[in-house]
């Protein structure tokens, strides 16, 4: 597979159809969809994946005893869930999503933040692997259960108390994928019940603009000039954030593209930020 946390976190189309069967590669289907879009995952998947995925249910792999959206469980329950997707320690993972890249990402982040390093992203995901007529099928598969062991790593994830701090430390840059109007609260907050604006001292990168229309990821050239005129020092260390820690991800996998590992992601974003509060958001209203 060739897929070293440090080197490489994308696969191609290409790589993957010629790869698929591989006794040890596990292929992830990783589709979210925002309440609001009101469309079905499982629904999708159960109609059409690539073969041999497995679907990874981000809203139930969660923590449950939290009202914040897909909150990163408990490491006993990351561990059940993959041992039951038969994804173990020694898996080779794709994971690709069918809705424009913004999933996939979070889950190559949650496998790694629980300690496997061998995930990969499908560039493209599910829109060019369709567009490209490659092979889909609808059998629900059977994976054999693996030992998955959980190993969390609390250096990739922030909290609300640590961006709070953060606020006059400054010790890390927090970067913003939302949309700039949601950023800037020209445009409404997509999450209900939240304000508008954002946390004080952050930079926004809207995370459309790492991605060509096909949905793979500019070269890593242009990602540089990205984040570097967002106003990131690749010197410096990286929060990122989102509506619901779900985009967030894919200004991570963008940064260890470029090479910054120094980089968490803030597991609540705006969800956890914007509720009414002690939390400070600018612009003030």
């Amino acid at each position: 597979m060739a897929v070293d946390a440090e080197t490489k976190a994308l696969v191609s189309t290409e790589w993957l159809e010629a790869h698929l069967g591989q006794p040890d590669l596990r292929i992830v289907d990783a589709t979210y969809y925002l309440p609001m879009q009101q469309k079905s995952a499982r629904a999708e998947y159960d109609q059409r994946h690539i073969p041999g995925a497995v679907f990874f249910d981000v809203d139930e792999i969660s923590d449950k005893t939290t009202d914040l959206p897909h909150m990163l469980p408990a490491a006993d329950k990351f561990g059940a869930r993959m041992k039951k997707l038969g994804i173990g320690d020694g898996s080779r993972i794709v994971v690709y999503d069918g809705n424009g890249g913004i999933a996939a990402p979070r889950v190559w982040w949650t496998l790694r933040i629980f300690g496997h390093r061998d995930v990969a992203v499908l560039d493209g995901g599910l829109m060019k692997w369709m567009a490209e007529d490659r092979p889909l099928e609808d059998l629900p598969p059977s994976p054999r259960e693996r030992h998955f062991t959980p190993r969390f790593d609390n250096t990739m994830v922030r909290s609300k108390a640590q961006l709070l701090a953060n606020i006059d430390a400054r010790r890390e840059q927090v970067l913003d994928a939302r949309a700039a109007g949601r950023f800037n609260a020209t445009e409404p907050e997509l999450w209900p019940g939240r304000r508008a604006g954002h946390i004080p001292g952050s930079l926004n990168l809207p995370y459309t603009q790492l991605l060509r229309p096909d949905g793979t990821f500019l070269p890593v050239d242009q990602l540089r000039a990205k984040f570097a005129a967002a106003g990131i020092d690749p010197k410096q260390p990286v929060v990122t954030s989102c509506g619901s820690g779900i985009t967030a991800a894919v200004l991570a996998l963008g940064l260890d593209l470029i090479g910054h590992r120094d980089v968490a992601v803030y597991d609540g974003s705006w969800a956890e930020w914007g509720l009414p509060g002690d939390t400070p958001v600018e612009p003030k209203s």
